[in-house]
């Protein structure tokens, strides 16, 4: 190509990459400086739009080339012309004429790109890289930059719920390029694989505004979806968008008045529609919600009420009387304040609700950063002292999103809400993504109810249920298969899934129980399999029974040596760690046990586990001592210290078995000739222990000695 063309070429492209990046899209770009100046450089990059070729060459020098295939071109269009690209024929991958070339321009010292996954990701996910990609770079001494795009899924010419995105869905989206660090010509295929993920990781939270928040989502989603169902719960009460908007403004109003100065507010409310829009109005008020465990016992509430300095308590007669539980200090019965809200009042907030711009709207009842606080979950580890969790609003919709691009999600999804809002799963799952990103939840307080979730289910054609394994062991008992006729999704986490269930469940319902795994400190969700998406004759597998999922789009996990530290090969089993913009911020008030788990980005999750070949992560263990029942972390050595304590002293042992209902039970061995099984398991009941810790009657046994 003469000096002149190229020239004009540069220029158009100069124009185009402008337009792009300014109009659009909002690019941010990171890592530039990781590019060597002189060459070979060899970038491999995550592929998620026909774009992605365009916009990482517009960061390139005018002489680097990019291998592009054939789907690339075509969906290019004009643009595809701009590129110096070194084209791929359709099929035969990197084992043609084309990878000498690309080896003779970085043999030559050039720049040369290349995407690592044969094909556009359908999943959200990043795609297997191809086996031979070492073949393209063995030998040339080239600098291998890992290259991840941020942004880009959903966007103008990817995919979005298994569809091409044929038109730009907005002006101005925010995308982030990102070049890593160069590794050396000696790397393998996943420790390039491994490198975009861990970029991805880091660029995560960057694409959000610097105001995304979960009230302002919620506010633009009841605002566009105004006379939609909202919430509805098992009591028979129903509310659309509009009018739980209303309701959290008139929350909200009066928390400022009369809690101008609290930080946090305390909620102790089962899952109804009362308590999402409890929470709501707490956002909006600019305070931070703390759903109360009140199945924990009367030790870890009132630990979480000193620690988060609680003055005010929102909560209901209906369900104190219920619960038979005592009125908290600083309760406000919502039944007396809502009845407070005279006719006046209620018609202004209607009318600003309704008629002010949302814009307006967001700056009156929305916070500013989406690093505050949106909640703080009381989470029990090993020891079984209440830890408080401290999550921002960037960690949950960073989790958020990242679920939406691998699930294939429809305007009329509806979530059937069983889970507690004092646990994360509940919290982030089943209040928050429905209600600030425009889907309906229905709530029942009691998981167990297996009967009534049937039928709220049937009713209003719920298609996402999540739950732990033990509660689908009821669903699975005394549910009928029409009832669950509705379903798309059925999501299991917060204990192992055993495979008889998911295969029982599978047989009766004719849907796939979808094992995930996650932790309160990453709000929660890790990994998650999702069903295999089929186009055509070709499918990508993103299930895989036994295994709890790949990794979710934006977290990256390393398995490192119990020992060491040190990060293990690909298959090799070892502590978990996860980084991503879902890992908390950190514990309330504990500092030094923040430091414990949290290095450079990475959280230890205590958790034993492993990488396939096909990047799915299995859980095999756990460092900690804690059994996982009913969805519950139980701490073996709390019930020790008990139990020793009943005992006089004498040595006693808690362990767990597997049990084909709740996931594990406990077991206690004990030394103390003079006390019979019966005796101390009375005992216990009477210790103030939580009911679910104490093991069954039957599972007491006296030994001569400990190990």
């Amino acid at each position: 190509m003469s000096g002149t063309l190229r020239t004009v070429r540069d220029l158009v492209r100069g124009a185009a990459a402008s337009l792009l990046s300014r109009v659009l899209y909002r690019i941010q770009v990171t890592g530039r400086e990781n590019i060597p100046r002189q060459g070979p450089v060899l970038l491999v990059a995550s592929h998620v739009s026909c774009l992605d070729a365009f916009l990482i060459s517009c960061c390139l020098p005018p002489s680097a080339r990019f291998l592009l295939d054939a789907e690339d071109r075509e969906r290019l269009g004009p643009l595809a012309r701009l590129l110096p690209a070194i084209p791929l024929q359709p099929g035969e991958g990197l084992a043609t004429s084309a990878l000498e070339e690309a080896r003779a321009e970085l043999v030559r010292g050039g720049i040369v790109a290349v995407f690592g996954g044969a094909q556009i990701t359908r999943t959200g996910h990043l795609m297997p890289f191809r086996p031979e990609l070492e073949k393209l770079w063995a030998g040339t001494a080239a600098a291998i930059v890992p290259v991840h795009l941020e942004g880009m899924s959903g966007a103008w010419l990817s995919y979005r719920d298994g569809r091409l995105v044929r038109r730009p869905p907005g002006l101005r989206r925010p995308a982030v390029v990102s070049f890593g660090k160069p590794l050396g010509p000696d790397a393998t295929v996943y420790q390039v694989q491994q490198s975009i993920v861990e970029l991805a990781a880091g660029a995560s939270g960057l694409r959000f505004g610097p105001r995304d928040r979960l009230e302002r989502r919620f506010i633009r989603s009841a605002r566009r979806h105004w006379k939609k169902l909202a919430v509805a719960d098992s009591t028979g009460r129903e509310l659309s968008f509009g009018r739980a908007l209303i309701a959290s403004m008139l929350l909200a109003g009066w928390l400022r008045r009369r809690c101008g100065d609290q930080h946090c507010i305390g909620i102790l409310l089962p899952a109804t529609a009362g308590a999402a829009i409890a929470n709501f109005g707490v956002l909006m008020a600019g305070k931070v919600p703390v759903n109360l465990n009140f199945t924990a016992g009367r030790e870890t509430m009132e630990t979480a009420i000193a620690e988060c300095r609680l003055r005010t308590i929102l909560t209901s007669r209906t369900f104190l009387e219920k619960a038979g539980l005592p009125a908290p200090p600083g309760g406000v019965l919502l039944e007396e304040l809502t009845a407070g809200f005279g006719k006046t009042a209620k018609l202004a907030t209607a009318l600003l609700a309704r008629l002010v711009p949302v814009r307006l709207l967001e700056r009156l009842f929305g916070g500013r950063s989406p690093d505050d606080t949106a909640t703080i979950i009381f989470s029990s580890g090993s020891t079984g002292e209440p830890k408080g969790v401290v999550l921002s609003h960037r960690n949950i919709i960073s989790n958020i999103e990242s679920l939406r691009s691998i699930f294939r999600l429809r305007p009329d999804d509806r979530v059937i809400g069983v889970l507690p809002f004092f646990h994360v799963f509940g919290f982030t799952c089943v209040l928050c993504f429905p209600l600030a990103w425009g889907y309906a939840a229905i709530y029942h307080p009691n998981p167990t109810d297996a009967r009534t979730i049937g039928e709220l289910t049937a009713r209003y054609q719920g298609t996402l249920l999540l739950a732990t394994p033990t509660f689908f062991g009821h669903y699975l008992r005394r549910c009928e298969p029409e009832e669950f006729r509705s379903l798309r999704y059925a999501i299991a986490g917060g204990e192992k899934l055993p495979a008889a269930l998911a295969g029982a469940f599978r047989e009766k319902f004719g849907i796939e129980l979808l094992e995930g795994y996650g932790l309160t400190e990453t709000s929660p969700v890790v990994a998650v399999n999702v069903p295999d998406f089929c186009e055509g004759e070709t499918c990508w597998r993103t299930h895989k029974p036994g295994t709890v999922g790949r990794p979710i789009p934006g977290v990256a996990v390393r398995i490192l040596d119990p020992s060491t530290g040190a990060v293990l090969p690909q298959g090799q089993e070892g502590v978990l760690a996860v980084k991503g913009p879902c890992v908390m911020r950190g514990y309330l008030g504990q500092p030094e046990r923040t430091r414990e788990v949290l290095r450079e980005g990475w959280y230890l999750t205590g958790d034993i586990g492993s990488l396939d070949e096909e990047g799915f992560l299995s859980i095999a263990d756990r460092l900690s001592r804690f059994s996982k029942i009913g969805g519950e972390m139980v701490p073996h050595g709390r019930i020790e210290q008990t139990v020793s304590e009943l005992l006089g002293g004498a040595p006693c042992a808690v362990m767990a078995v597997p049990d084909p209902e709740r996931g594990e039970r406990l077991v206690v061995l004990y030394t103390a000739r003079n006390v019979h099984p019966a005796e101390l398991w009375r005992r216990l009941q009477q210790s103030g222990l939580p009911k679910l810790w104490i093991p069954k009657q039957d599972n007491f046994y006296f030994v001569e000695e400990l190990p």
